[in-house]
């Protein structure tokens, strides 16, 4: 079965003009165009770009910069953004104080955010959340927000979460939690897992493309399936979906992933984020054909 390719041996985003960019959300084609929301680390801020063919991107525009005057959110970061009817709904990671939080901002034209809060829709408050929830993921169904997150560690997470709420803002955590923790039978995710993207298709069920990390440097993009979204994850015999190039501008860590299903070329599309040393950016890899399990 083939898997995952990688485009090109360059990442598409970040690099020496726009410095780090790393852990993004691409949403479908809206008019035609790709939207990836992404975290412009120079910039201390969160940021869009648009694209046609998910390789080409327009320059970023900052969306919701930090603001340390909250006291949670000296840095943000790790966002995921809905269209709902009018409105543009962004669920995103603050941190300060070596914690992590959840918070929640709205716009009109989907580039100017402002807060609807100020304090975050979602804190660590259980042993297994550690001192950080982090990356959310939310998908809007039948009235509910569904969200998936990472919680843990503040560096890197250690297991992924699921809460629901009515409004976005006041979430009911899953008394099951964490529903997705590491399988230590598995080399390449033996230290923990996190950051994943959820996306729900009608032939395989709930898909969680998330991290699997060998170690705390060592990172691989992996797939999951449930019928469900919460309980008995199956994991992909193509796992890892993609690894480091030793040699390349990924050569320490691919992930981060968030992923599209391009009805048009047959193919899933897969963006990431690469890390070799200190040096990140967004990468894209391509899988011709739908099936994963």
């Amino acid at each position: 079965m083939e898997t995952f390719k990688k485009y090109g041996t360059a990442p598409v985003l970040g690099g020496d003009e726009l410095g780090t960019c790393f852990d993004v959300y691409v949403s479908k084609p809206e008019n035609g165009r790709f939207r990836m929301d992404f975290s412009w680390r120079p910039e201390k801020a969160l940021a869009v770009t648009f694209s046609d063919d998910g390789i080409h991107w327009s320059a970023p525009r900052i969306t919701l910069p930090a603001d340390e005057t909250t006291g949670w959110e000296d840095k943000v970061n790790r966002n995921c953004v809905l269209k709902i009817g009018d409105v543009y709904k962004m669920w995103y990671t603050g941190q300060a104080r070596g914690h992590s939080f959840i918070g929640y901002a709205e716009s009109d034209d989907g580039i100017h955010f402002r807060r609807v809060l100020s304090e975050p829709v979602l804190i660590s408050e259980y042993p297994y959340e550690g001192f950080a929830v982090m990356n959310p993921c939310v998908l809007f169904e039948d009235g509910k927000y569904r969200m998936w997150y990472s919680a843990g560690e503040n560096y890197e997470p250690n297991v992924n979460c699921y809460a629901e709420s009515d409004d976005g803002i006041h979430w009911k955590k899953c008394r099951i939690n964490p529903i997705f923790v590491k399988d230590k039978n598995n080399f390449y995710e033996k230290d923990r897992v996190g950051g994943c993207h959820v996306i729900k298709t009608e032939d395989m069920g709930y898909l969680m493309f998330y991290i699997g990390y060998e170690d705390i440097h060592t990172a691989r993009i992996c797939v999951a399936r449930s019928d469900d979204g919460i309980t008995r994850w199956e994991r992909s015999p193509l796992n890892p979906l993609l690894e480091p190039t030793p040699e390349g501008w990924d050569g320490d860590a691919t992930y981060k992933p968030t992923v599209v299903w391009d009805e048009e070329s047959n193919r899933w599309l897969l963006w990431y984020n690469g890390r070799k040393a200190r040096v990140e950016a967004i990468g894209l890899a391509a899988k011709e054909g739908r099936e994963l399990f």
